[in-house]
């Protein structure tokens, strides 16, 4: 006897609202494609549904769970709140989380259909690229990072408790302007973030020992001039040029007590975690869109979502890679989730469909057929610069209009410098990489000295790129935050990176 089995029972849903045990036949669904059709692999997967102000609160905290309490965090709840309640502002469908069992928000306010593209986007796309993506197994530890942040909010609470709310919000306020200049930026061993807090007593045992060492190393007098042997091992103790600021104060600041120095440590592994993401956001929202676009489309293939769904699917996902012309006042640059898809779609269609252009810039892979080793291969190996320079197509640069202009400030007009020829995709294609490269968008800037038979001044220095001075005021703020830690006078200054020539100084003593 043959049993007929109709549309309607073949669908994962049919309705816009939702319950848990749809959400789980949705996962399953996601789960069987995301590893058969496509080769994927993830972390254990944990789905938690929040409210909106929720969500909001996870913003405010730059999306992290169990994070300390600081007052910016209000701050920034209030202004995302505020856009949010008057219309101006939408929500993200999702927060996912670096972690092992991957931690996935996702809002209850979603209709069934977004609960299916968020899932199929966020548990598997995301979750895969944080799994297999060589930065992030290099700079992060995803099994550790929900128990150290556990350790970290239990910390500054008990801080806040035996030294006052006061005096721990002047050290985080300190350490939240130095963030970006808390992280080693060249390879080193990964976190072990699970044995931070069994190894805080006997870390900082240790470091005062050393700080000992370092601080008896003084001249009795400061005017006698130190022997070329004292000043080198004073350096070595130092580990100068230190290009992470954190590092150095917390391992050499003068008078910072220990719980200081534990919570700029707090502060510097909380912005470590999130370096890798500043590398690769566009290559990670291109591999989570690129899932969810192949994992929902082959459902409705199957019969598994109906036609309606389908089309919700679609609108969402145009309005998630929805690029702006560069004349058009929504235009804030190059939306990495219409970059990051384009360029996932056009590696297909040079995987599938090569022209002799594309045979010519791909040898390797184009006409391969299958472009899942492609895409799988890239989103491990690369970060968005060198994912650009390496699949960035002539076909994608017209397709997306793509030009590029010299705006020097010392000519009255701008320049295009790159037009659609061969020499010119080459450039185009390094010009747009650059613009994904901390290092050259970051001011290079380095303790590089300490006056310890003087004033004990901190010596900085900003090694200028292409003529960019920073700007003052805002140099001068974040002087002051340093200066704070440091507890004497600071000063930066900016050079010439090829001549050595002074450009300009900086100099800013510690409140009084």
């Amino acid at each position: 006897m043959n049993v007929i089995v109709k549309p309607e029972d073949r669908l994962l849903y049919q309705g816009a609202d939702w319950d848990f045990d749809t959400l789980m036949r949705i996962h399953d669904a996601c789960e069987e494609i995301a590893g058969r059709k496509l080769g994927l692999s993830w972390y254990p997967n944990r789905i938690e549904v929040i409210s909106a102000e929720q969500m909001l609160d996870a913003y405010a905290s730059t999306g992290l769970p169990l994070f300390y309490r600081h007052w910016s965090f209000g701050k920034h709840f209030a202004q995302h709140e505020a856009l949010y309640r008057k219309g101006l502002r939408g929500l993200a469908y999702e927060i996912v989380i670096n972690s092992d069992p991957c931690v996935s928000y996702v809002m209850e306010e979603n209709t069934t259909t977004l609960q299916a593209l968020v899932i199929a986007h966020a548990a598997f796309g995301h979750n895969h690229f944080f799994k297999n993506n060589e930065l992030f197994k290099q700079w992060t530890d995803a099994k550790g990072i929900l128990d150290y942040l556990e350790f970290a909010k239990s910390y500054v609470q008990s801080c806040e408790e035996q030294h006052g709310e006061a005096a721990v919000e002047r050290v985080l306020d300190s350490a939240h302007a130095l963030m970006n200049y808390g992280v080693h930026r060249h390879r080193r061993r990964a976190p072990d973030l699970m044995s931070e807090q069994k190894r805080e007593r006997e870390r900082r045992e240790h470091d005062e020992r050393m700080f000992n060492v370092l601080w008896s190393t003084l001249p009795e007098k400061a005017s006698a001039p130190a022997a070329k042997g004292e000043e080198e091992r004073r350096r070595t103790l130092l580990q100068l040029p230190q290009e992470n600021v954190l590092y150095f104060l917390e391992k050499s600041a003068p008078r910072l007590a220990p719980w200081q120095r534990e919570i700029l440590r707090i502060v510097r592994n909380v912005a470590q975690y999130f370096y890798p993401q500043r590398q690769t956001k566009m290559m990670n929202e291109g591999c989570a869109t690129y899932t969810h676009h192949r994992i929902l489309g082959r459902l409705h293939e199957q019969g598994r979502i109906s036609d309606g769904h389908w089309l919700e699917v679609l609108h969402s996902h145009s309005s998630v890679i929805m690029q702006p012309d560069f004349d058009d006042q929504r235009y804030s640059g190059m939306n990495p989730y219409a970059l990051g898809f384009a360029m996932m779609e056009d590696i297909e269609r040079i995987c599938r469909e090569p022209t002799e252009e594309d045979r010519e810039w791909f040898p390797d892979f184009a006409g391969c057929g299958d472009p899942m080793p492609v895409l799988r291969h890239g989103w491990a190996e690369f970060r968005d610069e060198s994912f650009i320079l390496q699949f960035l197509s002539p076909h994608l640069m017209r397709k997306l209009k793509l030009f590029h202009l010299v705006d020097d400030s010392a000519q009255p007009v701008l320049r295009v410098d790159a037009m659609h020829d061969e020499r010119g995709y080459r450039r185009l294609r390094r010009a747009l990489a650059k613009q994904y490269d901390p290092a050259w968008s970051d001011p290079d800037i380095q303790v590089v000295d300490v006056d310890l038979g003087g004033d004990r001044k901190l010596i900085l220095e900003h090694r200028v790129a292409a003529g960019r001075l920073l700007e003052e005021q805002e140099a001068r703020q974040v002087l002051r935050h340093l200066a704070s830690l440091w507890s004497y006078d600071v000063l930066l200054r900016e050079v010439d990176p090829v001549t050595g020539a002074s450009l300009r100084e900086h100099a800013v003593s510690p409140p009084r």
